[in-house]
């Protein structure tokens, strides 16, 4: 059982970033963190693994610029067995679609039963890429799990939805995507954290995977978030309401 999980590093949250004054890119510090929302995917396969034993196997894959890799050490000293790392200068920009086909070509040459995924990234929120992984390697796709069995060769899961859940189950080979209520992550140890230092982290380029980048999404422009604005204050002299009632009408919420 091959599982393998998606996950991505970023900029520190909690720490100021910068913009290419001439493309409007985040600038990528060699030191990134992995993206909390990864961590519950980890998990998921960490746990999946262990009731397979020894014939399971989970490696990371990551596209992003490598710098230091502490993020996806980070995943490694939770228990990962290896990560694989697509880095290269020809992706940056790289829209949704052309990520997709990224991860897709890089789990079929990892020979992937299971693709495991975060429902969105904290720094991109486009939402599509697990749906469009699955497609492009021509397998289920099952998403927004919050809870996830393995029974009978199958997965299993419960699909979260507004009204509750959806039970759904699909047939390995397959993608997917899990919730932040999933599971609850488990911390790395000092001993998880010394064995990542050794564990291995397989680079490739996007000609490797015989993926060609394309010229990506361009930023036009950035401008800062305008102050805002004190609101309209009415007081009521008896006519209060028909103020109201005229300001909703306005802004046509009535």
């Amino acid at each position: 059982m091959k599982i393998v999980v998606c996950v991505k590093q970023i900029p520190d949250p909690a720490s100021p970033y910068k913009l290419d004054p001439e493309n409007h890119f985040v600038v990528r510090p060699e030191d990134q963190v992995l993206d909390d929302t990864d961590r519950y995917g980890v998990e998921v396969a960490l746990q999946l693994a262990d009731e397979f034993g020894d014939e399971a196997s989970v490696t990371l894959l990551s596209m992003s610029p490598g710098g230091s890799q502490q993020g996806i050490r980070q995943a490694l000293a939770m228990g990962a067995d290896g990560a694989i790392l697509v880095e290269d200068a020809g992706l940056r920009g790289a829209d949704a679609l052309t990520t997709s086909r990224v991860l897709a070509a890089a789990a079929k040459r990892a020979a992937a039963d299971l693709v495991i995924t975060g429902t969105e990234s904290t720094d991109g929120y486009t939402g599509v890429v697990p749906q469009q992984v699955a497609e492009l390697m021509g397998v289920p796709s099952l998403t927004f799990a919050r809870k996830v069995e393995h029974v009978d060769g199958k997965v299993r899961i419960e699909r979260q939805t507004q009204a509750g859940y959806d039970v759904v189950e699909g047939s390995l080979p397959a993608v997917l995507s899990v919730t932040s209520g999933v599971v609850e992550p488990r911390y790395p140890t000092f001993k998880g954290i010394m064995a990542a230092k050794s564990k291995p982290v397989e680079t490739l380029t996007a000609a490797e995977l015989e993926v060609t980048p394309s010229s990506g999404q361009s930023i036009v422009s950035v401008e800062s978030v305008p102050a805002r604005e004190a609101g309209e204050v009415i007081e009521d002299d008896g006519e209060g309401h028909l103020k109201i009632l005229a300001k909703l009408e306005e802004v046509k919420v009535v």
